[in-house]
Formats: structure tokens, sequence, C-alpha cells
């Protein structure tokens, strides 16, 4: 993993470095979406593979969006991050992968994920042996062996059962931000 994340701070720092040279041609809108596109999209990319890489690698990728928030707002490098990154209302590195993966196993146990992923998560309802638990009343997941269905079944049962119980995904999606949003800040 050290070179995949290697390689996505090499171009997403490379790419600030061309928006900043254009920074005080653009609107502050113009270069939101500049850095959403360019840089926050390639930090997001298949980042459900980065769970539970070690803590110095998701520096490496929180320094991204740290530098990115600070090029949006044209602050100093010694300006503190938190106040910048929640003006954005962006998540930080490992919320992100939270997020991801909950994404991912909202849409495997509603059926618009492929096949080859829904097949890999469970509930614990669906479970002959676990049936007669507390468990299986209340939309968790077996969390399996392998990479994806146990990082993605941990990050879904840590979730709030109103947050695991929402029909719709949109939905789904704006209560699971506000809920690793809230996990991610009310710390600082």
């Amino acid at each position: 993993m050290r070179t995949h994340v290697t390689a996505i701070v090499r171009a997403c720092f490379a790419a600030l470095r061309q928006i900043r040279s254009v920074r005080r041609s653009l609107s502050r809108h113009t270069l939101l979406t500049l850095v959403r596109a360019l840089i926050v999209s390639k930090v997001d990319y298949c980042n459900s593979v980065l769970a539970g890489i070690p803590d110095q690698l998701q520096d490496r990728l929180q320094s991204v969006l740290n530098a990115a928030a600070h090029l949006v707002f044209s602050a100093r490098r010694s300006e503190r991050i938190t106040p910048l990154l929640r003006e954005l209302h962006w998540l930080r590195v490992p919320e992100r992968v939270t997020f991801w993966l909950c994404i991912l196993a909202y849409r495997c146990l509603h059926g618009t994920a492929p096949a080859y992923l829904a097949e890999s998560l469970q509930r614990t309802s669906d479970v002959d042996t676990r049936r007669r638990l507390h468990s299986a009343d209340s939309a968790m997941l077996v969390v399996p062996s392998t990479t994806f269905p146990v990082a993605s079944a941990r990050a879904w049962n840590s979730l709030p059962s109103s947050v695991r119980n929402i029909p719709w995904l949109t939905t789904f999606r704006r209560e699971l931000k506000t809920v690793l949003f809230r996990s991610s800040f009310d710390n600082d």
C-alpha cells in the first residue's frame, strides 16, 4: 500500500502546484471545483482498499487534504487545519475510508452493488445459527474472514442502528456523513 499511497500523494501535490499557479485567476467556486475534481477525487478513488493501513500512510493522505484546504482558503501552512476542514465539510482520511466502506455495504445490502461484492456480505439475521440471537434483529452484518467484507462489516456494524436502517441511499449518505463528521471533529 505504501507504493499506492505514494503515487496518490505525488499526483495530488503535482496537481496542487498547478492549481496554485492559476488560483488568482479563478473564483473561489471554480477553485473548489478544481480541487474536488483533481485532488479529493484521487484521495477517494478506491479508498476502501485503504482500510486498516498504518497511521503513517493515513497521515500522508491527510497532508494532501490539508494542503488542498489551505489552498482553497489561501491560508498559511501554520494556520490550524480543523476550522478549514469543518468549513469545507471534508471528512478526515479515516472517516472518508469508513464513509465509502459503509456506502458499499449499503449498496450490497440493497442490491445495487456488483454481485461479487454483495455475495461477500451477510446479515446476521440470514444465518440460521444466529436467528435467535439479539443481533439478528439489529441489521448487523456477519464479520467474514477476507479483507473487504471484514472492513465493511466492521464499519457498518459501528454505525448507529438509526443510520443502518435508513431505506434511501441519498438519506443514508447524508446521515452517514453527519455521524462521521461529528466523530471526526467533536474531539477537537
